[in-house]
């Protein structure tokens, strides 16, 4: 609890998402926390479902209208508005987590007189790689802020390095998920899945992630024609949405690998568990990530992570005893899954990453680490 003679308010802002289930979990734990008050700000085209999910937890959900499509006209309107409710709700911290809610609300922050301002920097990276133009403003967000999280270790160095952050703004916290939640596997859907995809008696080899280029698809479809020229039953399950899956289709077609690699829309998030149960090995293979929630996920599911070295998986994963650290490329991609399949008895890899798992990145852990450092920020621990 907060040790202080009046709440603390907080104001969580987010855009260009309707909803967002981190946000839900930290909702439920700070209704708990009596000398916690929070509300939400969202920024979206339209009604957002944020509006009813904080209503659950008795909070309030301001909603302003702004398309991300139209950015340059929208935003100094959204940004006259932020500023117009911050001066009315005058909170003590105001907390942003994506580019397009940090800019607009971090300059109405300031300028509305909110001393505290939080950016969790969750998309890190993505100007620097793909429209390296736009890093001027990633810089100005960091300049706004007093306090930068940088949601892992890499995430820390990069914003430092490269948005030439003030490093002592910087602060790690990890995501969080709810571990019980997200660990609680249903032998229904694992049947189902197993007959549905005909995955009796297969190596699963799975890959979460939207199909874009820097999530690394291509090298591992190139692991997956080595692996299944080594293993005739491996298939490598390929979860997601993206401009790329077309591409990635003929690419997996023009290897043959069309018995090996099976493509899969979408997964409903209460049967993700049950997914992550009939797999043998995950594999990851992101050029770069900032946290990778996926990540998260399979470990505390107890499966077997090959990563490539970045994100939570660089953070959580200690080399060849609770997950296997690739090099970026298709032949260490390989070296990892043979490793796992081999040298893994009892699935001691698997039961060391979810111990590791549970420790570092529970959403309880992320609650207590926020409320810390919003504590300190004030003056009053």
């Amino acid at each position: 609890m907060i040790a202080t003679d009046k709440n603390i308010h907080v104001i969580w802002v987010l855009a260009n998402n309707s909803s967002a289930p981190y946000f839900n979990w930290f909702a439920e734990l700070a209704s708990k926390d009596k000398e916690l008050k929070m509300s939400f700000i969202c920024l979206f085209p339209e009604h957002p479902q944020m509006v009813e999910d904080m209503r659950k937890f008795g909070y309030d959900c301001y909603w302003i209208r702004y398309d991300f499509n139209y950015r340059k006209t929208q935003m100094p309107g959204a940004t006259i508005k932020l500023y117009t409710l911050l001066k009315k709700l005058k909170p003590d911290i105001i907390h942003t987590h994506l580019f397009d809610d940090s800019l607009m609300a971090m300059l109405a922050a300031k300028c509305a007189g909110v001393k505290k301002r939080f950016i969790t920097k969750g998309d890190t990276g993505f100007h620097y790689f793909f429209t390296p133009w736009w890093v001027m403003l990633d810089r100005l967000n960091n300049s706004l802020a007093t306090h930068i999280i940088a949601i892992s270790s890499e995430s820390r160095r990069f914003i430092i390095e490269k948005e030439h952050a003030n490093p002592d703004k910087v602060h790690i916290i990890h995501h969080g998920i709810p571990i019980g939640k997200l660990t609680t596997q249903n032998s229904d859907y694992k049947t189902k899945f197993i007959t549905e995809w005909k995955l009796k008696d297969r190596i699963v080899v799975g890959t979460i992630a939207r199909f874009i280029e820097w999530k690394g698809y291509k090298n591992i479809i190139t692991a997956a024609e080595k692996l299944a020229k080594e293993y005739q039953t491996i298939l490598f399950l390929f979860i997601g949405k993206g401009s790329q899956r077309e591409e990635l289709e003929r690419l997996a077609s023009s290897k043959k690998l069309n018995n090996n690699i099976l493509f899969i829309d979408w997964i409903e998030p209460d049967k993700l568990p049950s997914l992550y149960g009939i797999m043998n090995v995950y594999l990851h293979g992101a050029q770069y990530e900032p946290f990778g929630l996926v990540l998260a996920e399979a470990l505390a599911n107890a499966v077997p992570v090959v990563s490539t070295k970045t994100g939570a998986a660089l953070d959580a994963i200690t080399h060849l005893q609770s997950g296997y650290l690739c090099d970026n490329n298709p032949e260490d991609m390989c070296n990892g899954v043979r490793y796992v399949l081999t040298s893994n008895p009892n699935n001691n890899i698997g039961k060391a990453g979810k111990s590791i798992a549970e420790k570092m990145y529970s959403i309880t852990t992320m609650y207590a680490n926020h409320i810390k450092l919003y504590k300190e920020a004030l003056s009053i621990l």
